[in-house]
């Protein structure tokens, strides 16, 4: 099955993974007061490109009648949730909430993957601009601890179901939303793949075991009030209904037999 993966493409995950977490933590460092989500976008092409990587968002369509993705990260501020477009006109401020979600297909022309040209990795992480409330440093700080959660279920023999059943547990008590409408996924092969890794316990999803080599891309989307999203008018952008901030983390993992393997972890972490 597609989201089982080799020995050898693993190991492109793993060095992927890495190279991108490495950028990342680069993209992190730079989101500053007065920078626009443009730069921050073209510095993640520059490094991706430098590495013998492909953008894997840039040009992206879900669906042949979408419009293709225009931005290399997807650049979310404040109340939006995921798939903002990093524009020029899209400045941070002091006290600004920022989400840089951001794949790589890597290596190119090495006869696996989609095309030949490498496996998928895909990672998130929410910036904390300047000075935000303590509010705010909850919702992020809480998102990401849900994340790491999570992480912790994926191992043989549990479930998806389990991976969502512990982020409910953990967020519902508090008082967030959970984003319904989106999802983490499968992803090597392609940028998203089966299963759908819901943030959310989904009954259906027990009979879905994890196994050796299955590698998922989780990433909890917590909001400050509700957790209905709309899309703008751009096609792509999706914030919260009622205007709630919104945080975002991600990180793709490999199941294996020793317990999780987290290829996008970025140096900061470790």
């Amino acid at each position: 099955m597609s989201y089982i993966k080799t020995k050898e493409e693993i190991e492109y995950l793993k060095t992927g993974g890495e190279i991108l977490g490495e950028i990342l933590d680069k993209l992190a460092k730079m989101s500053v007061v007065g920078v626009s989500a443009y730069e921050v976008d073209k510095e993640a092409e520059r490094m991706i490109v430098e590495a013998g990587g492909r953008p894997a968002f840039l040009g992206y369509r879900g669906r042949k009648s979408d419009p293709p993705f225009p931005s290399t990260i997807c650049a979310s501020l404040n109340t939006e949730v995921v798939h903002g477009i990093a524009t020029k006109d899209k400045i941070l401020k002091d006290g600004d909430i920022f989400s840089i979600d951001i794949g790589m297909q890597y290596p190119l022309n090495c006869g696996l993957g989609k095309g030949g040209n490498g496996l998928f990795t895909d990672t998130a992480i929410t910036v904390m601009v300047g000075n935000v409330t303590e509010k705010t440093k909850q919702l992020v700080n809480v998102t990401k601890k849900s994340l790491e959660l999570a992480i912790e279920k994926c191992v043989l023999d549990n479930s998806i179901a389990d991976i969502g059943k512990v982020i409910e547990n953990y967020i519902d008590p508090q008082g967030y939303g959970i984003v319904r409408d989106l999802v983490g996924h499968g992803v090597g092969h392609e940028v998203h793949e089966e299963p759908r890794v819901p943030n959310y316990y989904d009954r259906d999803l027990e009979s879905w075991k994890l196994e050796e080599n299955a590698v998922i891309a989780i990433e909890p989307m917590i909001t400050m009030g509700d957790y209905n999203v709309e899309t703008a008018e751009d096609g792509w952008s999706i914030s919260t209904v009622d205007k709630s901030l919104s945080a975002h983390f991600e990180h793709t993992i490999v199941i294996t037999k020793d317990g999780p393997l987290v290829v996008t972890r970025r140096p900061s972490e470790l």
